[in-house]
């Protein structure tokens, strides 16, 4: 698992992109939300890297203290 905070997140659009401590900058669709969460620009968060159809994506996000 990885470590970062919610660099952009669009509800409307349903998707976002998270920044991970060591910089890299990933996509996220709601779908990758840890169920029953909601995130804001900001939050730190927690997540898995995986590969999508369009390059690595974040998934499994829940929010961290």
């Amino acid at each position: 698992m990885q470590t970062g905070k919610v660099k952009f997140y669009n509800k409307s659009k349903r998707y976002g992109f998270v920044t991970s401590d060591d910089g890299n900058d990933y996509f996220f669709h709601e779908s990758g939300l840890t169920e029953g969460i909601y995130v804001r620009e900001g939050d730190k968060v927690e997540f898995k890297v995986i590969d999508g159809d369009r390059g690595q994506k974040a998934v499994e996000i829940s929010i961290i203290d």
